[in-house]
């Protein structure tokens, strides 16, 4: 058995053994400078380099969560949204086209935008994108907003395996069942709450404000979401009593413990297929267009990997963090770490001595976040 066969086939241990065990995967890793002709071609390189596209997607449908946190008209001074804090819409529609190009059967774009019931499209637009560039890049491209039923029936009950930190369970728009392949893409970033924020904190978002919101029905989801998601943020308030509450009802109410938890517990409910972290330009010191003392950076490099835990690993190294560090240690100075809770799930490896990085090294693309000053 060749190592490549051994991380792809390493089983679950019981606890007490999970660092060692939980698997790992390839991580492709590359230099890209710009949004523009290099994009496509650099991403299907990366594609091959972790097992090639077709593979994962033809003939499947394909649930993409992308990261448009915050509002439309919220904008880091004169740079748009894409550049700094959502992923930028050419990295999805280039990666979409690759999906198509590889056989892809549908993909639906999937966001639970913060407070809103609009569709997709219409919370894009008043962004100054341009939907049907994304809905065009592929055959069979639809959007849906997941922060309440869209256009499903109900809500689809996704239990967590070894019955997770805080949740059991989690009931999520269709879109996050009804599909073969989930993939995550997400901005290269640091987070006030979990410390970083990248394939795996993109999946807080996955959650219906109409019942993990502030405004949440209290019985049954509520008609429209109101409020954000306070209650599994830092809250005290459970969610609708048509989903499962919390197990511990008592587990302390502080951001950087829930936070990296709920996160945890939501990739290990709903796996990631694949993740794809947007690191060409970004930002510094924060999630969101309105982070004080935030600056806009360059890094110039894209990660994408088939274990949303171990793609998460390299792109905290390449932040200059090591992706083994825990509460009390940089970029989890006031937080758990959600490689660590992600991990003790038996989501994957976020031991770098495991994962096999292929492309650039991380060395040549490093770029510290903590000493960063303006390159974009």
């Amino acid at each position: 058995m060749t190592r490549r066969e051994w991380i792809a086939g390493a089983g679950v241990a019981p606890a007490g053994a999970l660092r060692a065990q939980a698997p790992a995967a390839l991580v492709a890793l590359a230099r890209c400078a710009s949004y523009g002709a290099e994009l496509a071609p650099a991403l299907a390189r990366m594609f091959d380099q972790i097992g090639g596209l077709a593979r994962l997607v033809q003939g499947k449908t394909v649930a993409v969560k992308i990261n448009l946190t915050g509002n439309p008209d919220s904008r880091h001074g004169y740079y748009p949204a894409g550049v700094t804090h959502w992923t930028h819409e050419n990295v999805i529609g280039a990666a979409v086209h690759l999906m198509g190009r590889a056989g892809a059967r549908r993909i639906r774009l999937l966001e639970s935008p913060w407070k809103s019931a609009e569709p997709i499209e219409e919370f894009i637009l008043a962004a100054g994108w341009d939907p049907q560039v994304l809905l065009n890049a592929a055959p069979r491209v639809e959007f849906e907003n997941t922060n309440y039923l869209g256009r499903g029936r109900r809500y689809h009950r996704m239990p967590t395996p070894r019955g997770g930190h805080i949740f059991r369970a989690f009931d999520l728009n269709h879109s996050y069942e009804e599909c073969d392949v989930f993939v995550s893409i997400a901005k290269l970033k640091e987070h006030l709450t979990a410390g970083i924020t990248l394939s795996m904190k993109n999946c807080f978002g996955i959650t219906p404000c109409t019942i993990y919101g502030d405004g949440a029905g209290a019985e049954e989801p509520g008609l429209t979401p109101r409020g954000g998601r306070g209650p599994i943020h830092s809250g005290n308030r459970q969610p609708s009593r048509s989903a499962l509450p919390e197990s511990d009802p008592k587990s302390p109410r502080e951001g950087g413990y829930r936070v990296p938890r709920v996160v945890a517990d939501l990739v290990a409910a709903r796996p990631v297929h694949l993740a794809i972290i947007d690191g060409i330009q970004t930002q510094t010191r924060g999630e969101g267009s309105g982070t004080r003392g935030s600056v806009v950076v360059a890094p110039g490099v894209l990660l994408a990997g088939t274990n949303c835990v171990s793609t998460d690993a390299i792109g905290a190294a390449v932040m200059g963090f090591d992706p083994m560090a825990d509460r009390g240690t940089a970029p989890f100075e006031t937080c758990d770490s959600t490689l660590r809770l992600a991990e003790e799930l038996g989501v994957g490896s976020r031991d770098p001595k495991r994962i096999e990085v292929i492309g650039a090294r991380i060395e040549e693309v490093r770029f510290d976040f903590r000493r960063a000053t303006a390159t974009a």
